[in-house]
């Protein structure tokens, strides 16, 4: 229960990611969507944490976090996809998968 808390924290903070980068263009209706998610996603790291080590979480949700920013940026904002980039994104997601796995 504690790892799909946690799984489900960084994909909350995916959404409050998306509505930041809304909210820098102009769209000022985001920020409550923002607040929500964030305040979602930082409740359930808290909860995960119950269980989780802190390194161990904390390097899961923001993996989780800056993996699916970086690709849905990609997608629904037109940044870069240069092979670069999706190579460190391959390295962040293996380095999550690489805590759970030594925890």
């Amino acid at each position: 229960m504690y790892w799909t808390a946690l799984i489900v924290a960084g994909l909350f903070e995916v959404l409050g990611v998306i509505n930041l980068k809304k909210v820098a263009m102009k769209q000022w209706s985001a920020i409550i969507y923002l607040v929500i998610f964030f305040g979602v996603s930082f409740s359930l790291l808290t909860y995960a944490m119950n269980d989780i080590s802190m390194g161990t979480a904390y390097g899961v949700w923001t993996g989780i976090g800056t993996a699916g920013s970086a690709v849905l940026g990609m997608y629904l904002f037109g940044e870069s996809k240069e092979v670069k980039r999706i190579v460190c994104i391959a390295l962040i997601l293996c380095s999550a998968v690489g805590l759970k796995l030594l925890s």
